[in-house]
């Protein structure tokens, strides 16, 4: 009868904080293993596409549920490329936002400027639906690439159109062309990071989509969701909590200091996975490599030590405990040059072509979101007239 190991009764009624366990929704979109660490997109493991596939390929896989022909690959790769120039309006708009804005705030604005600029914004047939999201996938990483360097006081960069949709995005936010590792780190990454079964956001995401308002209210409600630090925004803290760190001499004595605190160690286990996170075993190989490519190794070895001293030394491993996919995507994004602040927005640039899968696949059947509380107040209060009122 119990719909979750969490769950509480309350008369007759049983619920689970947080709907842990709930099942809300069927999908053929992707599956996460917790127990035995595996993720999968469309039948597919997670670590196969990561090492022979692209974002592109990938996200069209989310979309249509199969891998694409040369000829499909090929149309789709077209259609993000005709979208990725937005209205001069809305880069205006980010230009007027303070320039310590954080950019998940400026992201969140700026998609949801750029519905106000769409004439088939309010059309919620499933084809229009399906156009606007794929025109998201594409115009989100210029929203994100182009606040990269406003807020640094730099003009945003138009798009490449010679450019794969991942060394696009690093040329707009860093004004510089990738070189081949780091382009290919950047494309792991984002494949890692586009689906993750029915996260915070990903839920949020489709509970708007399901009132049938417009597609940009629904990405700018995940976009908000995704900005929390128990959500995307771990992974600017696990970078913080490394610089902070400075060398691994000191690792022990800061980890020892936060844990006696009761302060979290951010980056360190997951709600569904209770072995390593198998995006973590991907992106920790690649973190060593792009972070020697780029001078930074010092940031690598910290992090493993990081790992090291609370999976063997303080007993996580024996806890189920374990690095999750924010502990190295941090060092990477730092060592392709993108501040801190910039790599929940790069989640959210990977994460997009999920929302929108989703929401394409709840849309064809329907219905609105509509759970219920347990309601625990009084019940059968009087008004009381100010004069009497304590």
């Amino acid at each position: 009868m119990s719909v979750s190991t969490q769950a509480q009764k309350f008369g007759e009624a049983e619920y689970a904080k947080g709907l842990e366990g709930v099942i809300a929704t069927e999908s053929k979109i992707g599956y996460v293993d917790g127990q035995a660490g595996r993720l999968v997109y469309r039948g597919l493991d997670i670590q196969d596409l990561a090492e022979h596939s692209h974002y592109e390929e990938v996200a069209y896989l989310l979309l249509y549920g199969k891998l694409p022909t040369k000829a499909e690959l090929d149309g789709f790769d077209k259609e993000l490329k005709a979208h990725r120039a937005v209205p001069k309006e809305v880069i205006d708009v980010l230009k007027q936002l303070p320039k310590d804005t954080h950019p998940m705030s400026a992201l969140r604005t700026g998609v949801s400027a750029l519905g106000c600029f769409d004439a088939d914004a309010e059309k919620t047939d499933v084809p229009t639906y399906n156009k606007i999201g794929v025109k998201l996938i594409a115009q989100i990483a210029t929203i994100c690439g182009a606040f990269a360097r406003i807020r640094k006081g730099l003009a945003p960069l138009d798009p490449d159109p010679n450019l794969g949709h991942t060394a696009n995005f690093l040329y707009m936010a860093t004004g510089q062309k990738p070189e081949p590792l780091a382009e290919k780190v950047m494309d792991c990454s984002m494949i890692l990071h586009a689906d993750h079964g029915m996260n915070a956001s990903t839920f949020t995401s489709m509970v708007v989509i399901s009132s049938l308002t417009d597609f940009y209210s629904s990405i700018t409600a995940a976009i908000g969701s995704l900005k929390g630090p128990l959500h995307g925004g771990a992974n600017e803290h696990v970078m913080r909590m490394i610089l902070e760190i400075g060398s691994e001499d000191k690792v022990a004595a800061y980890l020892d200091d936060k844990i006696a605190n009761k302060v979290k160690v951010m980056g360190f286990g997951h709600r569904v996975y209770k072995v390593y996170d198998p995006r973590a075993t991907v992106l920790k190989k690649y973190s060593q490599e792009v972070t020697e490519l780029r001078g930074q190794g010092n940031y690598y070895k910290i992090a493993k030590k990081v790992e090291d001293y609370l999976l063997e030394d303080k007993g996580y491993a024996a806890k189920g405990i374990y690095p999750n996919v924010d502990f190295y995507s941090g060092t990477v994004y730092y060592a392709l040059g993108y501040d801190y602040e910039l790599f929940t927005p790069i989640f959210a640039v990977s994460r997009i072509a999920g929302w929108v899968a989703r929401c394409l696949e709840y849309l064809p059947e329907n219905r609105i979101f509509r759970p219920r509380a347990v309601y625990k107040g009084d019940r059968d209060l009087h008004y009381v007239p100010m004069a009497d009122r304590k």
